[in-house]
């Protein structure tokens, strides 16, 4: 029985030889040679054999067959086929020129694996390693199969508790006619490790508490996993303090060496490059809701050298105008961030004009792909229904709101769930015009239907409970319309008519389903049927229908739709668009 024995280095140099054959392979000639090869490995002999025609002397065939048969077969072998026949013949291609025949062979498959693990591991973490071996017995043998194999074992050791774990051999012994590869790995896991302490370098503006607070993950003493290094980084990164973070633990050389040493220490290595502090972006865009707008918007991250982080802003649109400013908080070290604002807003809106002055204090806090948020907001409006007496509201409002996301890409709402639910409630004891409470629930979920094309579903409920609407300011009740609601009808257009106004009711109910068929990479086509309404009592249940076509761009800041819609209750067509350009 014919055995021999592959090392990892020389697996490795296959690809590398088979990439240098260009250089030996082609030979003055004429057309290229045609090869004749199975399906399962004509690809890969194609990509790498430069197959060209060789001149007519004998001695030159003969030499061009010795060097094809040694680079077939050492890429063959990548791919488990250990017993290739190839043959070079003259004159037998449909041209007349060389026809290379190639005949792989069976290919390999598994035999026995045998893994050892040395290290501090107890029983029940080895075996689950070994079961959890993604090339067993009876598998067939792929070089890029067994790569990674070898490296996922060792992304799992080194993932939990093992910092320094190792590879120290690994070989295939292939039985060439059996048709069989046995598996033979050694690895070290080396001791579990536990964080130590802290190490930051890069600060010079902000204080090693601010990091702190978000490496609580990483305290003196908690056992070292991998996926904490990398939250706490990604944390760090997303924060406006720093342009380029690093998070590394520091396994000592002599703990990993010494196989006495079940258990170590190890310091976290923390390296910050802080950013500019200042931010100015300017913007200009145009919808269909509140038509064409410009922007303005500064930031500071380090207001009143506190490291809070200042946004504020204007933005002049033509159905409505507004300035705000917002401070945030640093997360305190359960990673709950306060925050706090004023905003200042006058709209007019389907002949309802509001003159809108807020206060807002809130604190948010985030559990994987939970958010909770708890705040309480001032608001006085003056309200002006078109033709009508003008009339001033207040509220001391307290909500609660939770969002939920599970979807692989924030900015695509085609694909996964967003589920949103906000609670308020306000009392006349409590500098407020009106008792009311007030209940809103949001449910999105796309749903992939094949390589090009998704089904969006979306719905809306809500209701404001009270005496009645009087003295309840505008953003606790409910309008309908617009290209993020109704399709077909006018932005905020659905809800109670006062005149020719119209304001917000105290219930709302909204649906949609659209179709969306992607034509490629980034453009797409979508029908949608929209259903909805605003009111104060049970016609909310007489839903206005919209339906129509759009068109899909999958742009750097997220998809863009543009959309033509039938609103059947008005017998009217509609644009429904969004495009915002910052510069």
């Amino acid at each position: 029985m014919k055995i021999f024995s592959l090392s990892g280095r020389r697996l490795r140099l296959i690809l590398a030889l088979s990439s240098a054959a260009g250089l030996l392979l082609p030979l003055p000639g004429g057309a290229a040679t045609q090869l004749s090869a199975p399906e399962s490995v004509r690809e890969l002999l194609l990509k790498h054999l430069p197959l060209v025609d060789a001149p007519t002397p004998t001695f030159a065939m003969a030499a061009l067959e010795r060097q094809l048969r040694k680079v077939a077969g050492e890429l063959l072998a990548t791919e488990g086929y250990f017993s290739p026949q190839l043959t070079l013949r003259d004159g037998a291609a449909q041209d007349g020129g060389l026809l290379l025949q190639v005949d792989p062979g069976p290919q390999a498959k598994i035999g026995s694996v045998h893994i050892e693990l040395r290290g501090a591991l107890d029983a029940a973490r080895r075996q689950q390693l070994i079961d959890g071996w993604t090339l067993p017995s009876g598998a067939g043998f792929r070089q890029a199969a067994w790569d990674d194999a070898k490296q996922g074992l060792l992304r799992e050791l080194l993932g939990v508790d093992h910092a320094g774990a190792r590879l120290l051999s690994s070989q295939a012994d292939v039985e060439v006619d059996a048709a069989r590869v046995n598996l033979k790995l050694v690895y070290d896991a080396g001791p579990r490790y536990r964080y130590g302490e802290q190490t930051i370098t890069g600060l010079a503006r902000y204080s090693r508490s601010l990091v702190e607070r978000y490496s609580e993950k990483l305290r003196p003493g908690a056992p070292y996993r991998q996926d904490d290094l990398l939250a706490v980084q990604s944390a760090l990164q997303n924060t406006p303090y720093f342009s380029s973070v690093s998070v590394e633990l520091a396994p000592s050389a002599t703990a990993v060496d010494d196989p006495a040493v079940s258990e170590a220490t190890a310091p976290v290595l923390i390296s910050v490059r802080e950013r500019a502090p200042f931010r100015v972006a300017l913007g200009a865009g145009a919808s269909s809701n509140t038509g064409a707008r410009v922007e303005a918007n500064f930031r500071n991250s380090d207001f009143l050298n506190r490291a809070w982080e200042l946004n504020t802003g204007v933005r002049i649109e033509q159905l409505r105008q507004s300035a705000y400013a917002d401070v945030f908080l640093p997360p305190d070290r359960a990673q709950r961030r306060d925050s706090f604002g004023v905003l200042v807003d006058q709209s007019d809106i389907q002949g309802l004009a509001i003159e809108q002055v807020a206060f807002a204090a809130s604190r948010l806090e985030t559990v994987g792909a939970f958010e909770r948020r708890l705040g309480l907001s001032w608001q006085n409006e003056k309200q002006t229904p078109e033709g009508a007496q003008s009339t001033t509201n207040q509220a001391l409002t307290a909500t609660v709101g939770w969002l939920w996301r599970h979807a692989d890409d924030p900015l695509d709402p085609a694909e996964g769930i967003v589920a949103q639910l906000q609670l308020g409630a306000a009392a006349k004891a409590l500098l407020s015009d009106q008792n009311f409470l007030r209940s809103y629930f949001r449910y999105s979920q796309g749903i992939a239907l094949g390589k090009d094309d998704g089904l969006l579903l979306r719905g809306e409920v809500g209701a404001t409970l009270a005496p009645s609407r009087d003295g309840i300011p505008q953003d606790s009740l409910f309008r309908a319309g617009g290209s993020n609601s109704v399709r077909g009808y006018a932005y905020q257009s659905l809800g109670v008519q006062q005149g020719s106004a119209t304001l917000g009711g105290r219930y709302l109910l909204t649906l949609s389903a659209e179709y969306t068929h992607w034509i490629d990479a980034q453009w797409g086509v979508a029908t949608f049927v929209d259903a909805g309404n605003a009111a104060d009592d049970r016609e909310v249940l007489n839903l206005a229908i919209g339906y129509g076509l759009g068109a899909r761009w999958k742009s750097p800041a997220g998809p863009l739709a543009i959309d033509l819609a039938w609103g059947q209750r008005d017998q009217q067509l509609r644009v429904h668009f969004s495009l915002a350009v910052p510069f």
